[in-house]
């Protein structure tokens, strides 16, 4: 492969273009190395069964009713229904905010967001002493990536990606860089993949690879599919094998869509001729299109062998964007719920969750059951045979996708969105508490007799009130 020097760093590096052209993002040259060393704890080599890769998909702005085996009926979704099918359903999963950023922050590093310092109006990097959900899974023996948008900390930043436990980065660090869905660069970070010219050791690459055929405002590689190329390549080149020492990886794939459905997309079909909003039909296909992304990935699970111990979860960020009320009432992408990002309401907590495991997960299922995303990392951490990190707000609810009885539950839920404001909600058993800001009274709804959260009735109920203030003011 033709490589140029970079003389004022003495170092030799692969061309970007020939790379990107060649494998759209092939992980590092030496993905089959032994990468052992690089961790603080590895497991030791003993006979055991061997631990299942996982796989995350996380959507931006995904409403619970956005997918066809939630309700929807404008478009349909049947990869992502097929996934569905194959394992659990759940209609009680709830996002870690109503805010991209903490509700990221609360999945990896399983803390509801009362104890978190992420923000709804800036990100805010994590901490250098927080341990993240793949820090312990790097720990424990596993080879992680992320590809997408990050929102938790810049390369300077004590929480870059490379410094909360990801082996590799593909993407972007924030929100904003993320949207541009025809971005000429792509940030990385990829361990021992530059020849220092000087000593013949490979090197770490931190920084931009450019996108050759997106400068000069060209529109050539839309940047989710350079996502889903770069996650097959990932699943192809870090499978477990004897190269990789049979190591398992878990790989964490952030798409910036379908977010407002007024970013670009290469082509609105086949929705080019329905007489919606153009931005309606744009996140029509979007959603159409991440579909198809994960038909690809469960056809590429299937070509090494995988399939049966990858489990694969699916969910979004929050609920979905409200910029535009007319889509979302179009669509009706927060199902039955009220509201969207941004709001307290069930509509900006409430996502799908998909999990499918054919090994482990009888398919099929559909559970109601209540968990929240500071669950996940627990989870994960069981079905990676591994300790949990202390001082965690999750609960693991490994028995329930199993299809055990669940002893351990949540006495109640509770969210604090932090922004210009400060407001909290709380879920105890069916009822539903929102302070919607800081000075505001406490509203009160009864989900199993008002789903969408249209009756207000804090007056009537006195005593619930006062156990939910109790809880406010004696909790966080």
């Amino acid at each position: 492969m033709k490589l140029h020097s970079i003389s004022c760093i003495r170092f030799v590096r692969v061309s970007a273009g020939r790379w990107l052209a060649a494998t759209v993002l092939a992980w590092a040259a030496t993905a089959h190395a032994d990468l052992g060393s690089l961790f603080t704890n590895v497991a030791p080599a003993v006979e055991a069964p061997p631990r299942p890769c996982i796989i995350l998909i996380m959507a931006d702005g995904l409403g619970y009713g956005d997918l066809s085996c939630y309700g929807q009926t404008k478009y349909q979704t049947p990869n992502l229904d097929r996934l569905a099918a194959g394992g659990i359903r759940f209609t009680g999963y709830y996002a870690g905010n109503a805010a991209s950023s903490p509700a990221r922050a609360a999945l990896l590093l399983g803390r509801d967001s009362t104890h978190l310092q992420q923000r709804a109006d800036v990100d805010v990097p994590l901490a250098a002493d927080e341990v993240t959900l793949t820090r312990a899974l790097k720990t424990s023996g596993y080879h992680t990536g992320l590809i997408g948008e990050w929102n938790l900390g810049g390369d300077v930043t004590a929480g870059a990606p490379w410094r909360k436990g990801f082996d590799e980065f593909a993407g972007y660090f924030d929100a904003a860089d993320a949207e541009n869905y025809y971005a000429d660069y792509i940030w990385r970070y990829a361990p021992r993949s530059i020849l220092n010219a000087t000593n013949g050791h490979m090197e770490d690459f931190i920084g931009r690879e450019m996108l050759y055929p997106n400068t000069g405002g060209k529109q050539g590689q839309y940047i989710p599919d350079v996502y889903a190329k770069a996650a097959l390549n990932f699943i192809k080149n870090n499978q477990p094998d004897r190269f990789n020492h049979q190591r398992p990886f878990f790989l964490l794939l952030n798409y910036k869509i379908p977010g407002t459905g007024r970013g670009a997309v290469p082509t609105d079909a086949p929705y080019s001729e329905e007489a919606w909003p153009q931005p309606a039909k744009n996140r029509a296909a979007m959603i159409s299109r991440l579909d198809g992304y994960i038909g690809q990935l469960l056809e590429q699970l299937k070509k090494p062998g995988l399939s049966n111990n990858t489990v694969v979860f699916f969910t979004s960020d929050t609920g979905p964007q409200r910029q535009d009320g007319v889509i979302l009432k179009l669509f009706q992408s927060a199902g039955p719920f009220r509201g969207g990002r941004g709001d307290l309401y069930e509509g900006g907590l409430r996502v799908p969750m998909l999990v499918w495991w054919p090994a482990k997960i009888p398919a099929g299922q559909v559970s109601d059951f209540n968990w929240a995303a500071w669950d996940f990392l627990p989870t994960v951490m069981d079905i990676a045979r591994a300790p949990s990190p202390a001082d965690i707000d999750g609960l693991s609810v490994w028995p329930t996708l199993l299809g055990q009885t669940q002893t351990n539950r949540h006495e109640y839920f509770h969210w604090r969105l932090r922004g210009r404001d400060v407001g909290h909600t709380i879920r105890l058993g069916d009822w539903r508490a929102v302070r919607p800001k800081a000075d505001a009274p406490l509203e009160l709804y009864n989900l199993q007799t008002d789903p969408g959260e249209t009756s207000n009735v804090a007056e009537q109920h006195p005593d619930i009130i006062a156990k939910i203030e109790g809880l406010l003011k004696n909790g966080r």
